[in-house]
């Protein structure tokens, strides 16, 4: 029991924060919402990515000179299959098969070692796979792309390889159409959010031009805020013209259904974004480094694993040099269905 003379703390108050009016419509509260998730999904996959390329980079560094050699191995595989690509002798089916290989020797190095293959990427991926996952453009291109007609097989191989490649265009063209069956139902909000650049910054122009401002303070803010709609529309920027509708957008009832639209597309971006933090998490490059005791155990094995795929890309090179040996390694990975080493 306390004296009746002892000190006693000030009492704590709490600051309590009263409830604020939500500020514009409910489309516009909604849309802005979507923005600011969009936002922090975007920053969380940067964030990840970030991470999972330096714990991979740690990793591989513990392997040491069995990862490097590796490494060295696969991009010596390059020049022999980017020259056969100038050569004559080979089909159409093989130039793709060759293309196909340099690709996924190219995301392998990536997408395992954490090297910088961009620019192999760039220069033969398809166009509708350059773009950076979950970005407009992709979106677009994806959306608009129509699945490619499969190509017919080489007249020269054997029957029973024509009927291989046959089989795997035909499973590829079902992939296809699955993967456009399933972004129907979004496709017309997403075009619309993608081709309305142009009604973005009119609305924004309507709002914040200087020349309908009389007062000088207010009419040199709006010059200024114009500036920056201005530039996002000059470098094609829709998501900062997107943050700038958000921050102050229109608010009558036909703004609103436009406001809709946008906040549905912005919805299904946000999907996809969470499918592509799943993939770098859970998909088959992600990566999750183990410790202790079982962690030496699996350094000791892929050590080894590596030292034998160096062995054996080794050997491949050898085979790519001449055609022969480059129609023996194609024929014996589409037999096993496989499109890269």
């Amino acid at each position: 029991m306390k004296k009746a003379d002892s000190a006693h703390p000030a009492p704590i108050t709490v600051p309590v924060r009263l409830d604020e009016q939500p500020v514009g419509s409910p489309a516009q509260q909604a849309f802005r919402q979507a923005i600011v998730d969009v936002e922090n999904l975007r920053e969380q996959l940067r964030d990840l990515r970030a991470a999972q390329a330096e714990a991979r980079r740690r990793y591989w560094q513990q392997v040491g000179p069995a990862a490097t050699a590796v490494v060295t191995a696969r991009r010596s595989l390059f020049p022999a299959l980017e020259e056969a690509l100038l050569l004559s002798c080979f089909s159409r089916l093989e130039e793709a098969q060759i293309t196909a290989l340099i690709l996924g020797n190219a995301r392998a190095l990536e997408e395992r070692f954490g090297e910088d293959e961009a620019a192999i990427i760039r220069k033969y991926a398809p166009a509708e796979h350059r773009q950076a996952p979950g970005s407009a453009a992709e979106n677009t291109s994806q959306a608009d792309s129509a699945p490619n007609p499969a190509p017919a097989p080489d007249p020269t191989l054997p029957p029973h390889e024509q009927a291989a490649a046959q089989a795997r265009a035909r499973r590829k063209t079902k992939a296809q159409r699955a993967q456009e069956a399933a972004a129907q139902a979004a496709r017309a909000d997403q075009q619309q959010f993608e081709s309305n650049a142009k009604t973005i910054y009119r609305q924004l122009a309507r709002t914040h031009h200087p020349d309908l401002e009389r007062d000088p303070e207010k009419q040199a803010d709006k010059t200024a805020q114009m500036q920056r709609i201005t530039a996002a529309y000059e470098a094609d920027d829709l998501y900062t013209l997107l943050r700038l509708l958000a921050e102050t957008g229109p608010a009558d009832a036909a703004a609103d259904d436009v406001l809709a639209r946008y906040t549905r597309a912005l919805r299904q971006q946000q999907i996809t974004l969470k499918q592509a933090m799943n993939e770098v998490k859970y998909g088959p490059h992600g990566f999750v480094g183990s410790t202790g005791k079982k962690q030496e155990l699996e350094l000791r094995q892929l050590k080894r694993d590596l030292r034998a795929e160096a062995d054996y890309l080794q050997h491949v090179g050898q085979l790519l040099r001449e055609p022969d040996g480059l129609r023996d390694v194609l024929r014996q990975l589409a037999a096993e269905g496989l499109e890269s080493i």
